[in-house]
């Protein structure tokens, strides 16, 4: 179950306040203080890809950010509503070409080396990611350990 969930429109604007959520809630469910300028950026840049998905394919629902709290990690869950190609929902190394169709116009080309480019620095950020895509849109799980609590005698 998710601890905090967020559902946010498809703007730029509302990016950050997602970061700040998904590092305040870091925090408190004890991922390393060294850890959280991480989260931010990998939340940071999924958000924005969710966003930019959303937009590319005229998408008016939400964006979702789940963060949930579990026993030694603290996972952090952005989904769009944007369909992806395969009916298994697994998109091994990426989502380049959702939506399954491609008119190769330069436009489309740049929105998938930033879609690209984006789950490369998340990938690059998170030792623990996955990508998710299916008919009903796309999730990226991204987890970090918790710092276990020191007990004082």
């Amino acid at each position: 179950m998710a601890t905090v969930e967020l559902r946010f429109s498809a703007q730029p604007e509302h990016v950050r306040t997602a970061r700040l959520v998904a590092a305040a809630v870091a925090r408190r469910a004890g991922v390393d203080e060294a850890v959280l300028d991480e989260v931010r950026l990998a939340v940071g840049e999924a958000c924005s890809r969710a966003v930019g998905l959303h937009r590319s394919h005229g998408i008016t629902a939400p964006v979702t950010v789940r963060l949930i709290e579990e026993e030694k990690t603290f996972a952090i869950e952005v989904g769009d509503e944007v369909p992806g190609p395969g009916a298994d929902g697994s998109v091994p190394g990426g989502a380049s070409g959702r939506g399954g169709t491609s008119s190769g116009g330069p436009d489309e080309a740049e929105a998938d080396e930033e879609d690209e480019m984006g789950l490369a620095v998340i990938s690059g950020l998170v030792d623990d990611v996955e990508v998710r895509s299916g008919a009903d849109g796309g999730v990226i799980r991204m987890s970090w350990p918790k710092t276990p609590v020191a007990v004082l005698p």
